[in-house]
């Protein structure tokens, strides 16, 4: 009695078995994309962003939805992977917006413009504060859905060959610099430059270049920045974060099934968790190693933040006079902007600010 007792349970548990975990894989589609990148594989967070995509979907799928993954210039350089994706001769890019703010600069709403907001509150922004839809809005006119996919948090501001102590230091100064942060530069005399990651080294080597940045310690090391310029300002003031996006062929999406559409935005929502924690975690150390190696780290001092600050709001309000899709963006996130401010001023600001002092007097008592 008990060995036909068993004999049916597991025939039974064996028939549920078979029903459920290959029932999935039998039913859905094989379906298989290409990614362009605009940055070097060298870089395991900002391209890992991509990876961890392709891993979490095909995880999640079976295998049977893979995502091919493709570094800047692999498959089409760096900063024309959204052509590539409106023209679908790609399905998908994972790059920083703001690139493409020569295109239009509302593109850099999805990455992020000077003074602008820090990581939470883009995501509350992009999430809660309605970003999300004006830029799927604007997006709608190159073919394209965007997805948050990636964030680096506050940025440095780059390295210098020589010391910025006063505004008349920007003067001349040719420096390589990603997206709308070269526009206020620009007024207080710089020569921006927009170059890719893996090309910077040698740009800033060879002396094309006086100054550049990057993103922060980790990703400044692995460059190798630090070799052929010691002065290591902060902040980065033009990029108080900066969102990734995977940006994705609107038709390619709408013909994926329905599950599969849930994993993609659920594996771009895993990817720009998992980037803000990967830099926070290994910034420090970074910074500590490049000290040790005679970078000399130094804050922008506040009349330099005054005068970018001016810069940028007369660039961003003069474009909005003139530009009825940035105005559309710009002045909703103007407003969110002002109420984020205010109320991280209460308690984020009281509770860091008090850390920071706490931290400061244990290191003295030792």
């Amino acid at each position: 009695m008990e060995r036909r007792s068993f004999i049916k349970n597991a025939g039974m548990a064996g028939i549920l078995a078979a029903g459920s975990a290959p029932a999935f894989a039998q039913g859905a589609p094989e379906v298989k994309w290409r990614l362009a990148s605009s940055f070097p594989r060298s870089l395991d967070t900002i391209f890992g962003g991509a990876e961890f995509i392709s891993k979490r979907v095909a995880a999640s799928t079976n295998n049977k939805f893979q995502i091919q993954t493709f570094a800047g210039g692999e498959l089409v350089p760096p900063f024309s992977v959204i052509d590539a994706v409106q023209n679908a001769t790609v399905e998908c890019a994972h790059s920083a917006a703001y690139y493409f703010f020569g295109k239009d600069p509302t593109f850099a709403f999805a990455c992020t413009i000077p003074f602008g907001m820090n990581a939470r509150q883009q995501n509350a922004w992009m999430y809660h504060g309605g970003g999300l839809q004006l830029m799927r809005d604007f997006f709608k006119d190159y073919n394209i859905i965007n997805f948050p996919a990636g964030n680096t948090g506050a940025q440095m501001g780059g390295f210098y060959r020589k010391p910025i102590n006063s505004v008349a230091d920007f003067k001349g100064l040719k420096m390589r610099i990603g997206g709308t942060g070269g526009l206020p530069l620009q007024k207080l005399g710089v020569i921006p430059q927009q170059i890719p990651g893996g090309d910077i080294y040698p740009a800033l080597e060879k002396g094309t270049i006086d100054a550049a940045e990057w993103v922060g310690p980790y990703d400044d090391e692995k460059l190798g920045l630090y070799k052929v310029a010691k002065y290591y300002y902060y902040p980065g003031w033009w990029e108080g974060q900066a969102e990734l996006d995977l940006f994705v062929n609107i038709k390619a999406y709408e013909a994926l099934p329905k599950e599969y559409q849930a994993i993609l935005e659920s594996a771009c929502t895993g990817a720009l968790v998992d980037m803000q924690a990967k830099y926070d975690a290994l910034n420090p150390a970074a910074l500590k190693r490049l000290i040790a190696a005679g970078v000399q780290l130094r804050p922008f001092s506040n009349e330099i933040l005054a005068a970018c600050y001016k810069a940028s709001k007369e660039v961003y309000d003069d474009i909005a006079t003139k530009n009825a899709k940035f105005r559309k963006v710009y002045e909703p996130w103007k407003a969110f902007l002002a109420e984020e401010i205010s109320w991280f001023q209460v308690a984020e600001n009281r509770f860091d600010n008090f850390m920071i002092a706490a931290a400061r007097m244990s290191q003295q008592k030792k």
